[in-house]
């Protein structure tokens, strides 16, 4: 895998704006991936209510695979058999699985760990499992992912000094075994935890972008721990300060995270991949985000609406359906609705990081990113 940065808004002193985002170019043995990028969530094997077509037509350069649902079911022995995710679920360009460590820590109540991994109970029948870093990487390696991330510890926040400092330890000594574990072709990215300690999320990004393991580095750099309890606004503080402190020469992800201002906002700062489930989650509730802002369909004002939910939209639905069909579909609980929902939605995120591409190329991504903040107008 390579990763190049091709372009990067440097915004002078005094005027608005972080002067970091960047346009990059990842290569990998699965296809091309064009920085910023988002990549739809497919938890358990299949991006929620939408074909790989849908994805490929809505310009879909990379999906997500979930390494703690697909452990569960189908499990390691049928992925490896039917030749990794990627084949079975007919998606022909490249993979990322997170190392399964958030749901462990999120869906479980009876958990523990120490240094050698984290001891849990299933959330499906509760029988009890072991997930050490070497069983990440072994499970990421039998879906066979383009690119596999370090087992980690993602503490909810707020969290005191001493919680953050133990996730940053237990997290660096699993990142060293994750790489030593690696036997396939699959990249992969390290974690840097921290919380909103600035400080602390440098120097853990210190130690990661310099661990190697018989002359073998982390492919990228990702920042976990981030949406998981503070406020959108102390995130886009933090990021401003951490980002330029992650390694230009590697890509920068940013995990489960977010809303479109969010996107932008960590752009602004640096960052080149995003992954969440809220285009799809929020679609499949009725959600929709647009061109003015997110409206919400199954209210009244839409009942005869005879426009597409967004006229400045291209995507299949918004070529093809009114938001008063979309509103009947929902409130009728009619499963169609909750797929054309998230066609829109996904399609949505895939052309603001396209745009966004364009913006840097152009040099002037931070008037873009304005722009776009005084047109999203309240929730309808």
């Amino acid at each position: 895998m390579s990763f190049r940065v091709q372009y990067q808004e440097l915004v002078p002193p005094g005027r608005p704006g972080n002067g970091n985002a960047r346009r990059g170019r990842l290569t990998t043995p699965h296809g091309v991936i064009e920085t910023p990028i988002f990549m739809p969530v497919g938890t358990a094997g299949t991006v929620k209510g939408v074909l790989t077509r849908d994805l490929e037509e809505m310009g879909a350069q990379i999906i997500l695979g979930n390494t703690y649902h697909l452990w569960l079911r189908p499990g390691t022995e049928t992925l490896r058999a039917v030749g990794g995710l990627r084949k079975w679920m007919n998606w022909q360009g490249p993979l990322l699985t997170d190392s399964g460590g958030f749901q462990v820590f999120s869906l479980s109540e009876l958990r523990k760990w120490n240094d050698e991994g984290v001891e849990f109970r299933s959330h499906l029948d509760g029988s009890k499992l072991f997930m050490s870093p070497e069983t990440s990487i072994e499970i990421q390696e039998a879906i066979a992912s383009t690119i596999m991330m370090q087992l980690d510890i993602c503490p909810a926040l707020p969290a005191d000094r001493k919680t953050l400092e133990q996730a940053v330890e237990q997290s660096t000594r699993w990142a060293e075994r994750c790489l030593r574990a690696r036997k396939g072709e699959g990249a992969l990215f390290a974690i840097a935890q921290g919380g909103l300690d600035v400080g602390l999320r440098r120097e853990h990004l210190a130690r990661l972008a310099s661990m190697e393991v018989d002359g073998v580095a982390f492919d990228g750099i990702a920042l976990g721990g981030f949406s998981v309890g503070e406020s959108p606004e102390l995130m886009a503080e933090a990021l401003v300060e951490i980002t330029p402190a992650m390694p230009r020469e590697r890509p920068r992800y940013l995990m489960g995270v977010g809303t479109p201002r969010d996107l932008l906002n960590a752009i602004a700062s640096g960052i080149d991949m995003f992954d969440c489930v809220m285009p799809s989650r929020n679609a499949r509730n009725g959600t929709l985000f647009t061109s003015r802002g997110a409206v919400h369909i199954r209210n009244a004002q839409y009942a005869r609406d005879a426009r597409p939910v967004d006229e400045n939209c291209a995507c299949y639905t918004c070529r093809n359906y009114t938001a008063s069909y979309l509103r009947h579909l929902h409130n009728a609980k009619e499963i169609l609705g909750s797929v054309l929902s998230t066609i829109h939605n996904l399609h949505y995120y895939l052309n603001l990081m396209a745009e966004a591409r364009a913006a840097i190329e152009e040099g002037i991504f931070e008037k873009f990113r304005l722009a776009k903040f005084e047109e999203w107008q309240p929730e309808t």
